[in-house]
C-alpha cells in the first residue's frame, strides 16, 4: 500500500508542475465600453476554447515550480484575425513555459468591434498594456521579475504584441503609478505586422481599424472560399492614417525590444514577408533580433509540433532564458 501511494504521489508531482490562476484584468470600469458591451461567446475546438466575444479580459496565470521560476513572464496574447480568440493554443504554450520555469500568462484581450466599444482599434492595446501594468505591479506574488516580462502574440495577437513593443510612448488606460507599459523582450509567432496592401491580412486589418463591421455574408463565404472573401475584403476601404498607424514596421526604433519571430516559409493566411519587413527594421535599429523559420509548417501551428524534428518553441526558449540573463 505505501509503495502504492508512493508511486502516486510521484507521478502527481511529475504531472503537475505548475499552479494556475485566473484574474479580472480591471478591477473596476473597463474602459471604451458602450452601455453594457458584448456577452462574453466562445465554443470548445479540438484545440480548446475559442472566444468570438469578449465581455470581460482576464489573465490566467501558469506559475512554474518555485524550484524551476527564473523570474521571466511572457504575456500571451492569442490569435484569430482580430474576429475571435484561439485561446486554447496560447494556453498550451503557457504550460511549456511554466514547465521551462518562465511563468506563462494568457491574455483574454477584448476584440474590436465598434458595436460595442468607442475607438475599437485601441481596445485590444488597452488591455496588453493593463496586462503589463498588472503583472507588473504584482509581480512579487507570482515570483517575477518586474524588468523580465515580455510579450507573446500568434498571427493578429501577433500583431498586437509587435503593436504594444512599439506603441509604448502613450499609455491608454488609467496607470498612477506610472508603471511601464514597455514590454521588455517580444515573441511573434506568424505575426501580421503591416496593415498595408499586398502584406496585410485583410480580415485582421478590417477588425482592427475598419469603419464599419465586416459583411455577414463575406463571413458566411470564408467558410468555403476563403481567397474570395479575403479579396473582397482588400476592396473594402479602410483609413489610409490608420494604416500608417498600426502598421508596425513603421514604427520601430532602437527602443523597440528585442523581439524573436518563427513564421513559416508556406504561409498562405499570413505572408512572410510581415516577419521579414519587421526583421529587417529591427536590423536597421540595431535592435537584437532571433528568428525561426520552418520551410514547410503553414499557418498557426501548435507550440509542440510533433510533426517537427525540431520545434520553434524550443530555440524561443532558449533564447528567451540568454536575454533575461
Amino acid at each position: 500500500m505505501r509503495i502504492n501511494l508512493l508511486i502516486i504521489i510521484l507521478l502527481i508531482s511529475t504531472l503537475t508542475v505548475f499552479s494556475q490562476e485566473e484574474i479580472n484584468l480591471y478591477d473596476g470600469h473597463i474602459p471604451n465600453v458602450i452601455g453594457n458591451g458584448p456577452e462574453e461567446k466562445s465554443f470548445d475546438a479540438p484545440f480548446g476554447k475559442v472566444y468570438y466575444q469578449v465581455a470581460t479580459p482576464t489573465l490566467k496565470v501558469f506559475e512554474p515550480a518555485k524550484e524551476k521560476n527564473t523570474g521571466a513572464a511572457v504575456i500571451l496574447c492569442p490569435g484569430g484575425s482580430y474576429s475571435a480568440l484561439v485561446y486554447g493554443f496560447e494556453t498550451k504554450t503557457a504550460e511549456i513555459l511554466a514547465e521551462n520555469g518562465i511563468v506563462g500568462i494568457v491574455l483574454k484581450y477584448r476584440l474590436p468591434d465598434p458595436r460595442f466599444y468607442e475607438n475599437k482599434e485601441i481596445v485590444p492595446l488597452q488591455d496588453v498594456q493593463q496586462a503589463l501594468i498588472k503583472v507588473r505591479e504584482n509581480a512579487s506574488k507570482w515570483g517575477i521579475d518586474p524588468q523580465k516580462v515580455g510579450i507573446l502574440g500568434s498571427s493578429a495577437g501577433g500583431h498586437l504584441a509587435a503593436t504594444a513593443g512599439t506603441h509604448f510612448e502613450k499609455c491608454y488606460v488609467q496607470n498612477p503609478n506610472n508603471t511601464s507599459v514597455k514590454p521588455d523582450f517580444l515573441v511573434l509567432n506568424y505575426p501580421v505586422i503591416s496593415l498595408a496592401d499586398s502584406l496585410t491580412h485583410y480580415q485582421s486589418r478590417l477588425r482592427l481599424i475598419g469603419e464599419e463591421s465586416i459583411p455577414d455574408e463575406i463571413f458566411q463565404l470564408m467558410a468555403t472560399d476563403s481567397n474570395k472573401a479575403e479579396k473582397m475584403m482588400a476592396e473594402i476601404p479602410v483609413p489610409q492614417d490608420k494604416i500608417l498607424e498600426f502598421s508596425n514596421e513603421l514604427h520601430v526604433s532602437c527602443e523597440t525590444p528585442p523581439t524573436f519571430i518563427d513564421h513559416a516559409n508556406d504561409d498562405n493566411t499570413v505572408s512572410i514577408q510581415n516577419s521579414i519587413l519587421f526583421i529587417a527594421a529591427l536590423q536597421q535599429n540595431e535592435v537584437d533580433v532571433d528568428c525561426f523559420f520552418y520551410a514547410n509548417g503553414g499557418h498557426g501551428y501548435l507550440a509542440d509540433n510533433l510533426n517537427k524534428k525540431v520545434e520553434w518553441i524550443d530555440s524561443c526558449i532558449e533564447w528567451i532564458k540568454e536575454e533575461i540573463k
